[in-house]
């Protein structure tokens, strides 16, 4: 039976070849991908060596620093889906960006803050009733970095992730990541027939984000591209959950990290303040 994947992030690096390697198993399944150059992005896909009777791609435009672009993948993805079941939502998308400037389109939040969390719980949000439905899996792509939070004081983020923060480049990726991990608490909890799986693909230098912030292959457990993309698919197959339902990490080597590395993300309060509501994201973003 052919599973759908929707899917964020699959321009290039992890989230490309996570796809590409999806499609040589002998699995079927049916992608809805989002990217900002449909084209080029088409064209990469069609480059692949993969059987076309099995597989199927379907790529529709997203820039998630646009939430009318996300308001609008949603709408195609959903008319795509139509009845059919939704298997994964794969949130693969990520950016490295400093708060010197304005927030996109007028947000009072930096770019890096509305690409690694904002745009897509807001997507969840919008495809909340298909991944209900389906009790769809969703992997939501994290890092270690969630445990640099500017001196490990949740209170830093109101400053460092607001556009003109002038928050550096570090401050900006540690912060936006630990509070994507607190959306993936957050939806586990309101999609209680959905599994939500935050994973790492490790330490990979050699992605754009990665040699951004000087990381090279020399250092210790570097991995490569392909090694990084195979960690990021174990969550689609692991079945061997914890008991515990606030271990929800799956580190780079496969096991689930015991919850003292992301105690600050257990706290419900700051999952609650830093996950809006579908409502108070649009009219804090004036959206219609």
């Amino acid at each position: 039976m052919t599973k759908t994947i929707i899917a964020t992030g699959i321009s290039s690096g992890l989230g490309f070849e996570a796809i590409k390697q999806l499609l040589q198993l002998s699995e079927p399944y049916n992608f809805i991908l989002g990217a900002r150059d449909t084209a080029k992005v088409q064209a990469e896909y069609d480059n692949l060596n993969y059987d076309t009777t099995k597989h199927t791609i379907t790529i529709y435009p997203l820039d998630l620093l646009s939430l009318k672009s996300v308001q609008s993948f949603a709408e195609k993805v959903l008319s795509k889906l139509g009845s059919k079941q939704l298997a994964y939502l794969f949130l693969c998308a990520g950016t490295l960006d400093n708060a010197e400037g304005p927030g996109p389109n007028g947000s009072q939040w930096c770019e890096g803050y509305v690409v690694n969390h904002l745009a897509q719980h807001y997507l969840i949000h919008l495809l909340r009733d298909a991944l209900s439905a389906s009790q769809s899996r969703i992997v939501v792509v994290s890092s270690g970095a969630i445990r640099n939070v500017r001196g490990q004081d949740p209170a830093t983020l109101d400053v460092d992730l607001k556009a003109h923060s002038k928050a550096g480049y570090r401050a900006v990726y540690s912060g936006s990541k630990f509070v994507q991990l607190l959306g993936a608490f957050y939806w586990r909890r309101e999609l209680p027939s959905c599994k939500v799986i935050a994973v790492s693909p490790g330490l990979i230098p050699s992605t754009k984000l990665a040699t951004n912030m000087g990381l090279t292959m020399d250092m210790p457990d570097a991995k490569t591209i392909p090694e990084g993309a195979q960690n990021l698919l174990r969550a689609f197959s692991v079945n061997d959950f914890p008991s515990d339902p606030e271990q929800i990490f799956l580190t780079s080597w496969g096991e689930w990290w015991s919850k003292d590395v992301y105690a600050l993300a257990l706290d419900a309060d700051l999952q609650k303040k830093w996950c809006l509501s579908r409502e108070e994201i649009e009219k804090a973003e004036k959206l219609s």
